[in-house]
């Protein structure tokens, strides 16, 4: 009987969140001050079906005629910043300064990816997440104008589709999310799904936004 300590209770790190979401787990924090993290492993998992994203007919008009510039990757610490803080539709996040600095990191191995909104030169909206093969990890998002997470989700999802991922993990899954086409699939089915994303790989900059 091998002796190791188990991988999952070793020091948070960008090699250790990797491998983590490859076996299907994601690590999270019980609040923004709590510097320890625990690791998470749902019987229902959310998903977005990359052919299944729904947009109401306001949410296609907003997509047409938005006045906000769409960027990726070009300012991970303001997106999680502003994932991290509590807002009108939030209490309290899970993102600690732990989670920040080890997600900083994957963000400079290209492995974290951010969508960006801004309007003219602030940010107003955006998320991040991480990209491994052919999936896709959205860990959160935050708006401070009126649909501009939703429009940077809907581009998420255009360029997943664009890039050739089978993949976009949520999580969980909000009443938000549900309107968005969001569903929950079982524990075992989901593992499935990732196996296979990962035998491929995703291209996240296949549309060009910057």
């Amino acid at each position: 009987m091998s002796n190791s300590p188990d991988p999952f209770e070793l020091e948070l790190t960008a090699d250790l969140v990797v491998r983590a979401y490859q076996a299907g787990i994601f690590p999270m924090s019980e609040s923004e001050d709590d510097p320890d993290v625990f690791w998470v492993c749902p019987e229902q998992r959310g998903i977005i079906p990359l052919d299944g994203f729904k947009t109401s007919r306001s949410l296609r008009k907003t997509l047409k005629n938005h006045p906000y510039t769409i960027k990726t990757d070009t300012d991970f610490l303001a997106t999680i910043e502003g994932c991290a803080h509590a807002g009108t539709d939030r209490n309290s996040t899970w993102i600690s300064p732990t989670i920040v600095r080890v997600y900083a990191e994957l963000f400079e191995r290209n492995i974290c990816h951010t969508v960006e909104i801004w309007e003219d030169n602030q940010l107003v909206g955006g998320l991040y997440g991480l990209s491994l093969g052919g999936a896709f990890f959205g860990e959160s998002m935050f708006h401070r104008r009126p649909n501009t997470s939703k429009i940077a989700l809907a581009h998420l999802v255009d360029r997943l589709n664009a890039g050739g991922y089978s993949l976009l993990d949520t999580q969980f899954i909000s009443d938000h999310l549900q309107t968005l086409g969001g569903i929950e699939i079982e524990r075992a089915e989901y593992e499935k799904r990732l196996h296979h994303a990962l035998m491929h790989n995703g291209h996240f900059n296949a549309i060009d936004t910057r």
